[in-house]
């Protein structure tokens, strides 16, 4: 599947990867920091954004290792590897996946605000995501989404509208196949094999995957390291674009050299 993307600035290539149901333009005011000092690559995801849409009567359901096999053969053919492949949340989860399966892609692990792997009793909620997407369109999950994403300051003050207003508009394909791979993560058993240099990076007030659900990857993989976002909710990256951008540069500089 042919995705789209957009690459900004010079540099070492490093990779975004945006949550489920977004798009890169979520990812630009991050993408206009970083590429202040890298070759920026920002990707729509299969059946997000630009990206080709996926059918929501698919009898063949993506899971994370389809998604990373469709990101690992746009970067081959845009001649972009390998990269320092920064993912949040959903992207996050698919970033572990490429670095496992596809290690010769990424130079770099950063996964954010992000599982790898989910309680038993989590898995029918995560799927449930999808099916009332699929069943009752996003209306039925934008308020749950909304409150799970952003800080109730940053709500008071509207900020979230633009995400909100693309959740509605956008073809639900993506979320239903998305919310499927996610009830799905099985990661932790093949994290310990990655080599890559890691950072993982946690939003302190992060409802979703909360500091110790994204420090359990960094004890996983060897050497990895741990940074919390103070006062970051879920979508981290566009409530506190400087600070995420500040610690994936910290990180990229210290270990180039």
């Amino acid at each position: 599947m042919k995705l789209n993307y957009i690459i900004k600035g010079k540099g070492s290539p490093v990779l975004l990867l945006h949550p489920v149901g977004s798009a890169i333009t979520f990812l630009e005011p991050l993408a206009d920091l970083l590429s202040q000092h890298y070759q920026v690559m920002s990707m729509d995801l299969p059946g997000h954004g630009q990206s080709p849409r996926l059918s929501i009567d698919d009898s063949h359901p993506m899971q994370l290792d389809d998604f990373a096999k469709d990101v690992h053969e746009n970067l081959q053919h845009a001649q972009f590897t390998p990269c320092a492949v920064v993912g949040f949340s959903f992207g996050g989860m698919i970033a572990q996946s490429l670095a496992f399966l596809y290690p010769q892609d990424v130079s770099f692990l950063i996964p954010c605000a992000c599982p790898c792997t989910l309680p038993d009793a989590s898995r029918p909620i995560s799927a449930k995501r999808g099916t009332d997407a699929q069943k009752d369109g996003m209306t039925s999950v934008i308020e749950a989404t909304v409150e799970r994403w952003f800080t109730p300051a940053f709500r008071a003050k509207k900020g979230h509208l633009a995400s909100q207003e693309h959740l509605l508009s956008a073809h639900h394909g993506g979320w239903v196949h998305g919310w499927h791979a996610i009830s799905n993560i099985d990661q932790l058993a093949r994290l310990p094999q990655i080599k890559q240099p890691t950072l993982c990076i946690a939003g302190e007030v992060d409802a979703s995957s909360p500091p110790d659900t994204v420090g359990l990857i960094a004890k996983a993989i060897p050497g990895a390291q741990l940074q919390i976002v103070t006062g970051a909710p879920h979508m981290l990256f566009i409530e506190q674009p400087k600070e995420v951008a500040d610690l994936i540069h910290a990180f990229l500089k210290k270990h180039s050299h």
